[in-house]
């Protein structure tokens, strides 16, 4: 149990004997990045925020058998994961259901957000809001593991070999899947950005 991953696994430990106060500061730190996630996955914040609490409802349902095994992070994610497989599944099987359901909410996609504080004009933001939208819109064009392995890769946690563990694939797989996907998001995006870099630093 390394120094990083400690706090988490003492506080999924303590959780396992019943500490709800434990419990709530794990949902407190990775709510966001969850909801995050099932967001970019599926386009669909509603849909997010109810399949994060699913997430959280299983990691507490499981606390009884929790074993320190790896990192706490890395078994929250292959949830969060199964719960948008699952959801992905259920779309394919009832298509007019989830594209009624995406016309009466939330158009798919649009982002919830905080206002940008800086005194962008409205061509600034308006071409802001278009880019965002690309991004998203390129995310989720991608193919399901190639999409959770660059979603989790901008996670600063999340190691190479993190990302093959929630994935279930080699090192050298996981890496030839984050490749792919920069590749496809840089050919689509090249109109939007100046530099198609991107900041991850190699493993």
């Amino acid at each position: 149990m390394d120094s990083e991953t400690a706090p988490d696994t003492a506080l999924m430990l303590r959780v396992r004997s019943g500490d709800r106060e434990a419990f709530a500061r794990l949902v407190e730190r990775y709510q966001q990045p969850v909801i995050s996630f099932i967001f970019r996955s599926l386009g669909d914040l509603a849909e997010a925020e109810d399949l994060s609490q699913q997430v959280f409802v299983q990691v507490h349902k499981a606390a009884a058998r929790y074993q320190p095994a790896g990192k706490f992070s890395t078994w929250l994610f292959t949830i969060a994961r199964n719960l948008c497989l699952n959801e992905l599944r259920r779309r394919a099987r009832h298509p007019a259901h989830s594209l009624e359901a995406m016309e009466e909410g939330e158009a798919p996609g649009a982002w919830r957000q905080p206002e940008d504080p800086r005194p962008d004009g409205p061509v600034d933001n308006l071409l802001r809001a278009e880019l965002e939208a690309r991004i998203e819109e390129a995310i989720r064009d991608l193919p399901e593991n190639q999409r959770t392995a660059l979603l989790l890769c901008r996670e600063e946690t999340f190691s190479y070999e993190d990302i093959g563990r929630v994935l279930g694939c080699s090192l050298t797989a996981t890496k030839s899947l984050i490749h792919r996907a920069r590749e496809t998001l840089k050919g689509r995006l090249k109109p939007y950005l100046r530099s198609g870099e991107w900041d991850r630093p190699t493993d």
